[in-house]
């Protein structure tokens, strides 16, 4: 086998160049490129043809069998695997190769062969060596737990999403990786679904050396030579392997796994701690069992949906591809949300100046960007970067050069009004104004603007840094340019850009509301906050309409209420006088430390749940459903798929459900719309059925 050519090397990018291969000939196949360097080391190159980043399925594996039949007769001192992506090693596998795929048989058999080619890797003679960068996930990460040495450049990231997906790993990743670092370490990283940093990834033992690009070619020839040692097990390794042990840790895997979510919701957790506890001093029959568990899974009711929930996400993403990168952001508003978005812009690499008329609020902004960086495992370095990308700004010079300037002042239309007056006269011609009002419709905003079209909505939702949607709010004079231009900040930014109209409360909060607006009529029925907060935990949403109000703020609930109850010419809902009492008081809810509940670091103060009345879940759900069906009908969003993304990604409404709509189309429309008719009879005309679903069920 002859060394890579320059035609492979050119196309490569400047990492893969610093490896210092050998000039020559290489092969191409769809998928991999191969060749070997001067050392006599094979490289193979994970390069999947036609998409920007790589993923695992049949035809790649097959494809990588070929490659290591080709290469084995020619005796390789070793073997190398990374990728040629600019994004990292591999992002897991192909998810639309998953979707509607129930049948069991099938989907063993898919596994079996994929196992077979990676139990192929992990039994080879010769040094097997996996180099990565950027993600490593999933199906990747099994491909690099198949190697028998693991290198990490500085800034990768490792993690087992599947159970996001309602499975677990299926390529004898449950295997490889209690095996290889502690259990208990091993399990949480596949229960939870989160990603593990380089740096963690060393410590723990899930990769073998953490280094530099610019030093990757010497690590790979240490490990060829094999001059990389693993360390031996630790003790806590050691117990948290013991048979006797594992019972009482899958115990306590499980209490924790059904805080989260409930069993019949996500089957996957569960199945997981049952096969390791049963199987993990057995790695031959756990192998035929994660095979077995996985095709299982595949093919439940959770899995699906949440599978075909990966699709509107990606919808969402494409509509942020085209425009113009924005390079210096100006937030004026350094609140709660003002700061954090500052702080994300800077996290993501954009230049962000901040202002407000009090200089201890960015103070404190900066002091809690600096948690941020930390808690996003961000090296001094790095950290010192990003806090220098983000300056205090008391004075908004910064108006004058930003790209985009975004308003995060309080919710009141003469106060935003006021603002934009002075700041308009100081943006560059080319720069786009933000608001991100949650409740103002934008019409109102833009009035008195020079150049109404490029106003435009950027609507974060609280906590920033976790919560994926910006809804992306256009109105009547909006320029096409500018709303592009938007969505693709979004996306560089990695949140998700859902496209939505002017309407009050937009999407997200106009459905929202009724659910806790139903909350509020529960209230003074006399059912407790922590009783209506269980029932829909009990449907499946994250949180409580109760406790969710307190942590949106009190104050924001009830404008949003009374500008939709102004729009709709409807009665106040039943508690809604409650609510604005509690306003009054000053009582907001989480910000404040007294809302419907007592707040203290962050979480609420709940008494004991009692039982809900019967009918409580379809209380709270439907109104959301009828919502969503309004701003359908409405064109407030342009198709169901952006309703259901939105309403999973920015309200956590359930998703192993698929979404709202999906939800509802699953449960057949004309029960739906029965289950409101009665809801009418029992308890008002609130939830008289929105006309659009006569539409749908046509």
């Amino acid at each position: 086998m002859r060394p890579l050519s320059k035609t492979v090397l050119a196309a490569l990018e400047p990492r893969e160049l610093e490896l210092g291969l050998d000039m020559g000939s290489s092969h191409m196949l769809r998928h991999w490129r191969y060749g070997r360097d001067a050392h006599g080391v094979a490289w193979l190159l994970f390069d999947k043809m036609g998409a920007s980043v790589n993923t695992i399925d049949e035809e790649v594996l097959n494809e990588l069998a070929d490659v290591l039949r080709r290469l084995l007769p020619d005796s390789p001192a070793g073997i190398v695997i990374r990728s040629a992506k600019r994004a990292g090693f591999c992002a897991g596998a192909d998810v639309s190769r998953f979707a509607g795929q129930i049948d069991s048989n099938e989907a063993e058999r898919q596994l079996l062969q994929g196992h077979m080619v990676l139990e192929a890797i992990s039994e080879l003679a010769i040094p097997t060596v996996a180099v990565v960068h950027g993600h490593c996930l999933g199906g990747g990460l099994e491909l690099a737990l198949a190697c028998r040495t693991r290198i990490a450049v500085d800034g990768a990231t490792f993690g087992f999403p599947e159970v996001l997906l309602g499975l677990h790993p299926g390529l004898g990743g449950t295997v490889r990786s209690v095996g290889l670092i502690p259990p208990v370490e091993a399990m949480t990283t596949m229960l939870t679904g989160k990603t593990v940093h380089a740096a963690r990834a060393r410590a723990i033992g899930l990769v073998d050396v953490l280094t530099q690009e610019r030093h990757v070619a010497a690590a790979v020839r240490d490990a060829v030579a094999g001059r990389i040692k693993r360390p031996q097990p630790t003790l806590r390794a050691k117990v948290e392997r013991l048979p006797a042990l594992r019972g009482f840790l899958a115990n306590r895997m499980r209490a924790q796994a059904r805080k989260r979510a409930r069993q019949d919701h996500f089957p996957a957790p569960h199945a997981l701690i049952d096969l390791w506890e049963k199987f993990a001093d057995r790695p031959g029959a756990m192998r035929n069992e994660e095979i077995r568990s996985f095709a299982a899974l595949l093919g439940s009711r959770a899995a699906q949906n949440l599978i075909r929930v990966f699709h509107p996400r990606e919808t969402l993403r494409r509509m942020g591809e085209s425009g113009k990168p924005m390079t210096h952001v100006h937030v004026v508003g350094a609140g709660a949300m003002g700061g954090d978005i500052a702080a994300w812009c800077a996290l993501k690499g954009l230049r962000v100046t901040l202002s407000d008329q009090k200089p201890e609020a960015i103070g404190a902004a900066m002091r809690r960007a600096a948690e941020l960086f930390a808690r996003r495992h961000l090296n001094d370095i790095q950290i010192r970067d990003a806090l220098d990308r983000l300056i205090p700004d008391p004075h908004s010079h910064g108006i004058g050069k930003a790209d985009l300037v975004i308003e995060a002042v309080p919710e009141r239309l003469e106060l935003k009004k006021a603002l934009y007056e002075s700041i308009e006269p100081r943006m560059k011609p080319s720069a786009l104004l933000a608001t991100n009002t949650s409740s103002i419709p934008l019409r109102d905003l833009a009035e008195d603007l020079r150049n109404p079209g490029r106003l435009v909505g950027l609507h974060f939702f609280n906590p920033v840094p976790r919560m994926e949607l910006v809804e992306v709010v256009a109105h009547e004079d909006i320029f096409d340019v500018t709303f592009s231009r938007a969505r693709a900040f979004v996306r560089q930014i990695d949140k998700l850009p859902a496209p939505v109209a002017s309407e009050p409360g937009f999407l997200v909060n106009r459905a929202l509301m009724p659910y806790m607006a139903e909350a509020l009529a529960m209230l003074a029925e006399g059912v407790s906050g922590p009783t209506i907060d269980a029932a829909a935990e009990a449907f499946g949403m994250p949180m409580g309409p109760v406790e969710l109000a307190d942590r949106v703020g009190l104050d924001i609930c009830l404008a949003v209420a009374d500008l939709l109850a102004r729009k709709q010419a409807a009665p106040p809902a039943p508690g809604l006088e409650s609510l604005r009492e509690r306003v009054a008081r000053g009582d907001l809810g989480m910000k404040t430390g007294k809302g419907f509940y007592s707040w203290k670091g962050g979480m609420p103060r709940k008494g004991r749940a009692g039982v809900p009345p019967a009918d409580s879940a379809d209380r709270l759900i439907l109104p959301m459903l009828n919502a969503c069906v309004a701003c359908l009908r409405e064109g407030v969003v342009a198709e169901e798929n952006t309703i259901d993304a939105a309403m999973i990604f920015g309200a956590g409404f359930a998703p192993f459900t698929g979404g709202p709509m999906h939800y509802a189309r699953t449960q057949g429309v004309e029960d739906i719309v029965r289950k409101l008719m009665e809801m009418v009879r029992r308890h008002g005309p609130r939830f008289e059925p929105d006309e659009g679903w006569m539409s749908l069920n046509s």
